[in-house]
Parts: structure tokens; C-alpha cells; sequence
């Protein structure tokens, strides 16, 4: 199958090569071109800008930062004219960023009214996921567009959920990176706090992990340097999912309660300490940085 794949980054980048490598003719493209040629080193073919890259294509996958992004792709901006005004009916696209619900419907409007399926399947599972293929999809879109993207999406991914119609996927994503923000954050208090009383990280996140305190950071994904050796943390939390990125989640979280009326006390907790530890200048490392904002000096 022909797929274009826009959007190289740290989760972008392994999902197009997983695609190249079950034997798709992948054309990929992004803005940085250290991504581009980490792909092309891999033997995908890089396009000179989006709109090559979809000529042709079947399938369009993007995975960009924010719903601006994401907006200004498939919409235009500026004068110029997005993607959907070139791709043709029957094209089947699938934007796996993570971005408002409301964008990803008035996307989805927009490709309809020229005949493109559009499903809105933003991803969980880290970088390790992505790499892996063992992705967690959460699909927003019409059920037969999501069977047509199901064998593309199973090269990527592990558990595919529909999780509604157009928008619902963004809607799941957001409530689980809210859950993901405060857990990381207390997970990273916990820690630091036994080692404030002389307890070995190691020791007392294999405790916590056993017990009622269990989580995923605790499994998979460690905030304490050393504790786990592929983790962010223990490179000086360079790559992962940064920050910044944590944060706009969390900011979407917030804005979708706001309009929903919805109570979310301590995901507006969380969104506060990971905006203090961006403006602290921490905005670019892995979003389990957090524990440098509760670590106690010198431990």
C-alpha cells in the first residue's frame, strides 16, 4: 500500500519505519531534516515537502506537535492551500497527534466534503512502544473506515479501541495523559521522599510496584536516574515525550472540562507543576523530570 507518513519525530519517525518495514511503500517528510535522514538511513523515502509526499499516496498518517499544526496541514493557512485540496476521493487519512477534539473535527468535516475518510487515532505507549510497534490506538471515526486502517495500524500498534465517532479518540487520549501527568508526579514525590529517608530508589520502586501503588511509570517507565537503564531518566531524561508536550496535554485536558463543566482538581494540579517546571527551563527534557521539581537538594 502506498502511505504517505508526515511528522518524523521521536514517536513519528519508528511508526513510519515499522510501516516501511512490514513492506508498505512509505514516502515520509518532515520539517527537521536530522529526522528525515535518520528515516532515509533506513531506507524510506523522503519526499522534498508534504505535498509530494501524498502524491499518490492511499493512506496519509501525520504526526505533528499540536492541533495548529495539524490545522494548518490539512486546512491551509496563510493563503495556501492544505493537503485535502490535493488528495483525491477515497483517500484514507489517519492523524495520530494528539490534538483538540474540536480540531480533529473540523478536519474530519472538511475531508468528508471532498470524500476522504479521516479518523482522528492518537497513540500511547511511549517511545518504546512506537519503536516496538505495541502502540495503544484510540480511534475516533466511522467503524468501516477503521476496519479499512485496522492492518496498517496493527503494524504500529498492540490494542487498537474505537472509541467513537470523529474526536472521541482525542477525548480518550487526553483523559489518559491527564491520569498519566498525575500519576508521574506522584509517583515522582513518593520516590523522592524515601530517598529523603536514606531509602535505596531501586529498592522502594520494586515495593511500590508490588503493592497498591503500582503504576506504569513504576513498570515501565521510572523517573529516578538509574532505576531503570532504558528509561529517559537514566539519560539524563533526554528524548521520550517531553515536557512541553505533557503540558499542552494536560492544557487540553483542562479546556475540554472547562466546556464540559466537568471536575478535574487534581489534573489542574498537575498542568500547575508541569508549567512551573517548564518555566524553570525544563520544557525539552522527558515529561519524568518532574522529580527534579520535588527531589530534595544533593540526593
Amino acid at each position: 500500500m502506498k502511505i504517505a507518513f508526515i511528522g518524523l519525530g521521536n514517536m513519528g519517525g519508528p511508526m513510519a519505519l515499522n510501516l516501511h518495514k512490514a513492506g508498505h511503500e512509505v514516502g515520509a517528510f518532515d520539517l527537521s531534516q536530522p529526522a528525515c535522514a535518520r528515516l532515509a538511513a533506513d531506507g524510506v523515502r523522503i519526499a522534498s515537502d508534504a505535498g509530494q509526499c501524498v502524491r499518490d499516496a492511499q493512506v496519509v498518517v501525520s504526526m505533528l506537535p499540536a492541533s495548529q499544526h495539524v490545522e494548518s496541514l490539512y486546512l491551509g493557512s496563510g493563503g495556501a492551500a492544505g493537503l485535502l485540496e490535493q488528495l483525491p476521493a477515497g483517500t484514507l487519512v489517519i492523524d495520530s497527534s494528539t490534538i483538540a477534539a474540536a480540531t480533529a473535527r473540523r478536519v474530519a468535516e472538511a475531508a468528508r466534503a471532498r470524500g476522504i475518510a479521516f479518523l482522528d487515532a492518537p497513540v500511547s505507549g511511549g517511545t518504546g512502544g512506537a519503536v516496538a510497534g505495541t502502540l495503544t490506538f484510540m480511534v475516533g471515526g466511522e467503524a468501516a473506515d477503521l476496519e479499512r486502517a485496522r492492518p496498517l495500524l496493527e503494524k504500529m500498534g498492540s490494542n487498537i479501541f474505537h472509541a467513537g465517532a470523529v474526536g472521541a479518540g482525542q477525548t480518550a487520549k487526553i483523559c489518559n495523559n491527564m491520569l498519566l501527568g498525575i500519576l508521574m508526579a506522584g509517583t515522582s514525590e513518593a520516590i523522592a521522599l524515601g530517598v529523603a529517608n536514606g531509602l535505596d530508589p531501586q529498592v522502594l520502586s520494586e515495593i511500590m510496584r508490588r503493592s497498591s501503588g503500582g503504576n506504569w511509570a513504576l513498570e515501565k517507565y521510572n523517573p529516578w536516574p538509574g532505576v531503570m537503564p532504558n528509561a529517559p531518566a537514566s539519560k539524563d531524561y533526554a528524548g521520550g515525550f517531553g515536557t512541553d508536550l505533557m503540558l499542552k496535554d494536560l492544557g487540553l485536558a483542562q479546556e475540554n472540562a472547562t466546556a464540559v463543566k466537568a471536575a478535574t482538581p487534581l489534573g489542574g494540579l498537575a498542568r500547575s507543576l508541569y508549567a512551573a517546571h517548564s518555566l524553570a527551563g525544563h520544557g525539552a527534557l522527558d515529561f519524568s523530570s518532574i522529580l527534579r521539581l520535588v527531589q530534595k537538594p544533593g540526593a
